[in-house]
């Protein structure tokens, strides 16, 4: 069963997309934080990484960045999800290491689309 570590400041949004990856026949990890999502995603070492990107703190832009360059955590590849739908958000996720880029509301044939795409590269 494939390990998504899922990085949202939103519980109500942690509990629709861990529906969502559940349902789908996915293993869920859930970081609120961006740090805590470095700690977890070195610890637990998912298949995916689902981050969200306005959270307080450290935002899912740098803590893609420092996932995308960590030795431990370089080749887990990253979807960022966000409510910012300008084209630039979506390259600038790409530039910090996001493989791809779903723009909120979640669809879950999209989720799940992109999910196992960048698992099974």
């Amino acid at each position: 069963m494939p390990r998504v570590l899922l990085v949202d400041d939103s519980p109500t949004d942690i509990a629709n997309l861990r529906k969502m990856l559940e349902k789908n026949g996915f293993d869920v990890v859930e970081a609120l934080t961006g740090e805590s999502a470095i700690e977890k995603a070195a610890a637990e070492k998912p298949d995916v990484i689902v981050m969200d990107v306005v959270m307080p703190g450290m935002n899912g832009f740098q803590a893609t960045r420092t996932l995308s360059r960590g030795a431990d955590t370089a080749s887990i590849p990253i979807v960022v999800i966000s409510s910012k739908s300008q084209e630039t958000d979506k390259l600038w996720a790409m530039r910090q290491g996001a493989r791809e880029y779903i723009v909120k509301p979640v669809k879950e044939s999209e989720l799940i689309s992109k999910v196992n795409g960048v698992i099974n590269g």
